[in-house]
């Protein structure tokens, strides 16, 4: 738990004075968004360089490649998820379901079989703009028959504000976190059956209140290698504070972390070794942690 071991965090870029976000390792350096300001931007451990990689994002928050080295992003203002193309165009994708625009994709998970499954919370809409009536996990399949190449389907039916996710290593298990502070803040598993639908889910760990008001609860995460879930989390306004937890695939809290600022939004793994962990936050920061004693799941470009 707390204390095992005290975790070093270094400020590698920021802070920018609003939101950083969606953090991904491209094999040589670690981008990650910018958001009030629409960008990306790429940090090169080598040089310590901190450069604009994207502009012109449109609110983009997570990020994420995919087998095939593709970069994608959850635009927020565009309400669509974004291929950021080598060519430097950013290009939306299909953003209807049943006919309807979906909300404002917020974190994505990409499976092997290329598969964008991604969590579209609405608090952003005014509930005029809002053009379907729920905020679920989504997910758009690669289809080269369908308008756009590709199709969209819900996959979540019990989440009403749906924030970071996370596939395991077997695609067998969907890590979805539960963001609603006038309702319930969880971090839950759901099976993915055979069927290719999601099953109940189970709760791993939720979070209170006490009289200052709701506890944060969790916010963006990401995997080690023995499959266990690294997750930012709290806020100093209630309950026991900003941190990363490291939690078992069973929910079971085995480390946790204070930040040195608040509200810590994501992380991944980065480096070599895809030994150190980067951390973005709401002020802006990227800090890396060299000393987690954990290394992190391979992901896309390996």
């Amino acid at each position: 738990m707390e204390g095992a071991m005290d975790w070093d965090f270094e400020l590698v870029a920021g802070p920018y004075g609003g939101t950083s976000e969606g953090p991904a390792w491209d094999g040589e350096a670690m981008l990650f968004t910018d958001i009030p300001n629409s960008r990306i931007m790429r940090y090169n451990p080598d040089s310590g360089e901190v450069t604009e990689y994207r502009t012109n994002t449109n609110g983009t928050n997570g990020l994420m490649f995919d087998a095939e080295g593709r970069l994608f992003g959850c635009s927020g203002g565009g309400r669509t998820i974004l291929h950021f193309a080598p060519d430097g165009s950013n290009m939306p994708l299909p953003n209807l379901l049943d006919g309807k625009r979906h909300n404002t994709p917020n974190d994505l998970a990409i499976d092997l079989k290329g598969r964008i499954w991604f969590t579209d919370p609405n608090r952003q809409i005014l509930a005029e703009n809002r053009e379907i009536d729920h905020a679920s996990v989504l997910r758009l399949n690669p289809d080269l028959d369908a308008e756009g190449g590709w199709t969209l389907q819900r996959m979540t039916y019990g989440t009403t504000a749906p924030n970071g996710l996370l596939l395991s290593d077997d695609e067998r298990t969907l890590y979805v976190i539960q963001s609603d502070y006038d309702g319930v803040r969880e971090l839950r598993a759901y099976p993915l059956l055979d069927d290719d639908t999601l099953g109940e889910h189970m709760v791993l760990h939720s979070f209170g209140e006490d009289f200052r008001g709701v506890h944060r609860g969790l916010d963006g995460m990401c995997l080690d290698t023995e499959g266990n879930i690294i997750a930012c989390g709290g806020w100093r306004q209630a309950g026991p504070g900003p941190m990363i937890y490291v939690f078992s695939p069973s929910g079971r809290v085995l480390e946790t972390h204070p930040t040195p600022v608040d509200w810590p939004t994501n992380c991944a793994f980065g480096g070599r070794g895809l030994d150190i962990l980067y951390v973005t936050t709401h002020g802006g920061h990227l800090f890396k942690v060299a000393n987690t004693g954990h290394k992190g799941s391979v992901l896309f470009p390996a």
